[in-house]
């Protein structure tokens, strides 16, 4: 029986490598983990990469850049999310937010847990990239008030027209180009104006220990640094959110598996997330062009990658392959994986371009959700699920709780 609960209709376990034209849909974990490790043979097809004008920056934004540029841009901030850092120097940080959102929460009669979660990751990823400024009158509520506007503007990033990375033009017709044009630009016009150029004016006069100090020390412009600080800041917002939210719904339906978080200590605690990240990746599809034939396997079966094809790494397939491990699609914390594959399988990706955001997800969901439990929740509403196309991902929203005053 399976535990999912974000399941698309029409998506499939079978064939487990599938070639339709150019398009080679990619749901074994063997020749995922090829795919994604193929760091000479591959770039990123992503997240609209290929649509993003090569000689238009100075610098690649790290989550769509490839090859010598990307493996140094990650090199030189792996230390801001290395997860003893995480820990040590946002730790207090990371659970006085929580407290303060939970406490006023536990106020109202319901409260939505989507919006809750939203505030607070944009909030904590901020407070690590940088994105933070002190006002002249700056107060609690005014902080707050500004990481909520950042919040609405770095939602609005996605809302953009339909499109599909397997055609040439993505599917879309002109004025759909037009009005994702439009789409884009009020919203980062407005995070320049109001989230970052404040931010690079206060890091350049006073640095601090934050990605956006460490790009004014490189010498980035401020174009560079702004659509960087809107990958991580939307990077961060989004897959969080996400993962809050399931993580909240699988634990108050499962009383068992809720008692067993509860009474946890912190390792076990994670095992428990890292399975249920497992079962319900954000992201559900991973992208890569091949730059130049190479081979993949899956078992005997070998298929020959011909430069020019499309990968798609099925994620949601990839991580319930029944050949890697038993019935995939329950929650069982500590599950036996192969060697050298994580205990979150491809959820924050593999390779070159393996989210380095791992680490600060884990402990963000950690602490809310301890904290959450703490307060006996109760459901109000469950949540309607949707897909946003930009990340291939699932949304949960109008999840509303109440909580024990």
């Amino acid at each position: 029986m399976s535990e999912r609960r974000a399941v698309r209709p029409g998506e499939r376990a079978e064939p487990r490598v599938e070639r339709v034209g150019k398009l080679w849909r990619v749901r074994s974990l063997e020749a995922a983990r090829q795919v994604l490790r193929a760091r000479n043979q591959t770039t990123q097809a992503g997240f609209t990469a290929e649509f993003i004008p090569q000689g238009r920056l100075e610098h690649r934004p790290i989550l769509i850049s490839d090859g010598p540029a990307h493996k140094e841009q990650r090199s030189q901030v792996a230390r801001f999310f290395a997860p003893v850092v995480v820990e040590e120097r946002y730790g207090d940080q990371i659970a006085a937010c929580a407290d303060r959102l939970l406490g006023r929460a536990a106020s109202a009669d319901s409260f939505s847990l989507d919006d809750l979660a939203l505030y607070y990751t944009v909030e904590v990823t901020a407070e690590i990239v940088g994105l933070t400024h002190r006002g002249r009158r700056d107060t609690e509520a005014a902080r707050e008030r500004r990481v909520r506007a950042m919040a609405r503007r770095l939602v609005s990033f996605f809302d953009q027209p339909p499109f599909d990375l397997t055609r040439d033009d993505l599917g879309r017709r002109p004025r759909d180009w037009a009005r994702a044009a439009r789409k884009a630009l009020v919203p980062i016009v407005a995070f320049h104006l109001l989230d970052v150029r404040p931010a690079i004016r206060q890091r350049r006069s006073a640095p601090r220990d934050d990605v956006i100090s460490h790009l004014v020390r490189q010498g980035w412009s401020t174009t560079n640094i702004l659509i960087e600080a809107a990958t991580y800041g939307t990077a961060g917002m989004v897959t969080t959110r996400e993962f809050i939210a399931v993580a909240a719904w699988h634990l108050l339906t499962s009383p068992d598996l809720a008692r067993r978080y509860r009474a946890a200590e912190a390792p076990e605690r994670l095992a428990i997330l890292q399975e249920i990240i497992r079962l319900e990746p954000v992201v559900g599809h991973l992208y890569r062009r091949a730059q130049q034939p190479f081979v993949v396997s899956d078992g005997d079966v070998e298929y020959r990658i011909e430069a020019g094809d499309l990968l798609d790494v099925e994620v949601r397939a990839v991580n319930a392959d029944p050949r890697a491990t038993p019935d995939p699609l329950s929650i069982c914390p500590h599950r036996p994986v192969p060697s050298g594959v994580r205990p979150t399988v491809l959820t924050f990706s593999d390779g070159p371009h393996r989210c380095p955001g791992e680490p600060l997800a884990l402990l963000e969901a950690d602490v809310l959700l301890t904290r959450l439990l703490e307060r006996r929740p109760r459901i109000v509403r469950e949540p309607d699920l949707g897909w946003d196309e930009l990340v291939s991902g699932y949304e949960l929203r109008g999840f509303r709780l109440a909580l024990d005053r």
